[in-house]
């Protein structure tokens, strides 16, 4: 099995809000073992299916720190509530190459949804799992980390881009 080609800003798939999984089955099973596999290569610490051209709700993540892998998946994620406020530093994005920024973020969050075999969950979690599923979760519903930025930064941001995509004509 190869790995998804991961979409990147400004591609106009991103910014469209996903459909929710009707029926987890074997293709929305080989599009998770897809997803993680592409995740752990590409490397980053999580994936939304619509980054890597799927239009379904379903998100891979993995916060563990060293060799152990510990994949986690989650399907139709929806933030149910959310306390505090927390400065996410340096977060960045497989979507978005090259560009780090601060973004504000909530501290804890409770978020519900289906695990891989199609079974409700309920996640409590804080600190970069907290980070990590609102960042992915966003990307679910269309929104890019560099929304969350200033129009300043975001603006510093496609002016980089633009001026890498004009050099990389040549």
């Amino acid at each position: 099995m190869g790995v998804f080609e991961v979409l990147t800003y400004p591609d106009k798939f991103l910014k469209q809000p996903t459909r929710p999984v009707e029926q987890v089955d074997t293709t929305i099973q080989n599009i998770i073992d897809k997803m993680a596999k592409t995740m752990y290569e590409a490397p980053g610490i999580g994936l939304a299916a619509n980054q890597v051209g799927v239009g379904q709700s379903i998100i891979t993540y993995d916060v563990s720190s060293g060799e152990e892998r510990n994949l986690q998946v989650l399907i139709n994620p929806k933030i149910i509530s959310h306390e505090g406020s927390i400065l996410s530093e340096a977060e960045g994005c497989l979507s978005v190459p090259d560009f780090r920024a601060d973004v504000n973020r909530a501290e804890k969050v409770m978020v519900k949804g289906l695990d891989r075999e199609g079974n409700p969950v309920s996640i409590e979690a804080e600190g970069m799992q907290a980070i990590v599923l609102q960042h992915e979760i966003d990307h679910l519903n269309g929104k890019l980390f560099i929304d969350r930025i200033s129009p300043l930064k975001r603006e510093m941001y496609k002016r980089r881009l633009k001026k890498k995509q004009k050099s990389n004509l040549k």
